[in-house]
């Protein structure tokens, strides 16, 4: 699988938010987005640029949400046309099923200060679903899941050094997490107010329906 090797930093940038990309460095002074005279789209003439047409417009969601979640463009394609086949309105659909990739539930629950670090987390092998190890990404997440750690002395004081890192973290409603063990499992999923980014779906939809 490929992998982008540049500058976190700059995607943030480009997108005018913090995509939470680098975890607890975001919430600091250090983050660009917090330094005004790097507040701007990377780039040599980044303080030139015009207004975006609708097809700029629309192009910038989807990299927001594409770039949030840390997907290529043809796993990005593959999730709105699995979508697309389900019932319901077609935008929400897709920022469910990106929210219940493994590494963003990992990301929610506090077991990783970011959702690359919940990725590494995953390929080395420290996560188990329903007692089975799973070293998928894109796992999707069901109610009734439930998440724990490998038995192994390292793998648990690992998560638990991160939860006892950033003690004010709120879980969210449709997780349930146990800290002492460490575990977790999903009691609902998640409605499109546990979806923190603020997006405009339908400009999306809109986007890759062309």
């Amino acid at each position: 699988m490929g992998r982008y090797l540049g500058s976190s930093c700059k995607h943030c940038r480009r997108e005018a938010m913090k995509l939470m990309l680098k975890g607890v460095r975001c919430e600091t002074a250090k983050c660009p987005i917090e330094k005004k005279q790097r507040n701007l789209s990377p780039g040599m003439h980044s303080w030139r640029r015009g207004r975006a047409s609708e097809y700029g417009v629309r192009l910038r969601e989807k990299q927001k949400v594409k770039r949030y979640y840390g997907l290529f463009e043809r796993q990005f394609m593959r999730y709105f046309h699995k979508a697309e086949r389900m019932k319901g309105n077609t935008g929400e659909i897709l920022l469910q099923l990106l929210e219940r990739r493994l590494d963003n539930v990992l990301y929610k629950l506090n077991f990783a200060p970011s959702r690359k670090a919940a990725r590494q987390l995953i390929t080395h092998g420290h996560i188990y679903i329903k007692g089975r190890k799973v070293t998928v990404n894109d796992y999707t997440m069901k109610v009734g899941d439930k998440i724990t750690v490998k038995s192994s002395e390292k793998s648990k004081k690992k998560i638990k050094g991160q939860l006892e890192s950033n003690p004010n973290f709120t879980t969210q409603g449709w997780l349930q997490v146990d800290s002492e063990k460490p575990e977790a499992t999903i009691v609902a999923l998640p409605t499109r107010d546990d979806i923190q980014i603020p997006v405009q779906e339908q400009l999306i939809v809109e986007f890759c329906s062309r």
